[in-house]
């Protein structure tokens, strides 16, 4: 059986955003009380282990994020206009291509909406509407295969 502290690592990456305790417990199905037990022993493991990652509390819950030691790394590695939130949305668009965007923001939180302006307008995405009065659909562009070298994504899993 997988800890709790790993599914709580796996939430805290997927959501790629500070999450409160509360919001941990919904997703998991578990008590507040036993979610702040396992995201303890998730913080120790990150900080005994040699790993480029760590857990940290913010003003706003947990988080799973770079260690800042590894920044010089980001910079030469992650596109100069992309941040790291906006490529991670970036990724989950690709990866379930084409997706709704409000199950995109469901996925990523309201601060998507921002990422899906930056990417329309780098052109990395297209934004259209199959019908009126519904949430538009989101989907790579030929410049998003042909700027990260990629020629084909898998098919998403629904």
């Amino acid at each position: 059986m997988i800890r709790l502290a790993t599914r709580i690592e796996a939430v805290l990456y997927l959501k790629g955003q500070s999450l409160s305790l509360v919001d941990i417990a919904k997703y998991l199905n578990c008590k507040t009380e036993v979610v702040q037990d396992a995201i303890i022993e998730l913080m120790s493991d990150y900080a005994y282990r040699d790993s480029a990652l760590e857990v940290i509390e913010t003003e706003n819950g947990y988080s799973l994020q770079l260690r800042p030691v590894f920044n010089d790394l980001t910079d030469n590695i992650i596109p100069a206009e992309l941040g790291k939130a906006v490529l991670r949305t970036l990724a989950a668009i690709a990866l379930k291509n084409p997706i709704v965007q409000t199950e995109l923001i469901e996925l990523r939180g309201n601060s998507a909406y921002q990422h899906v302006q930056k990417l329309v307008e780098l052109d990395f995405i297209r934004k259209y509407s199959k019908k009126p009065g519904r949430s538009y659909l989101l989907s790579i562009t030929p410049k998003f295969h042909q700027y990260f070298e990629i020629d084909q994504l898998p098919k998403s899993v629904n």
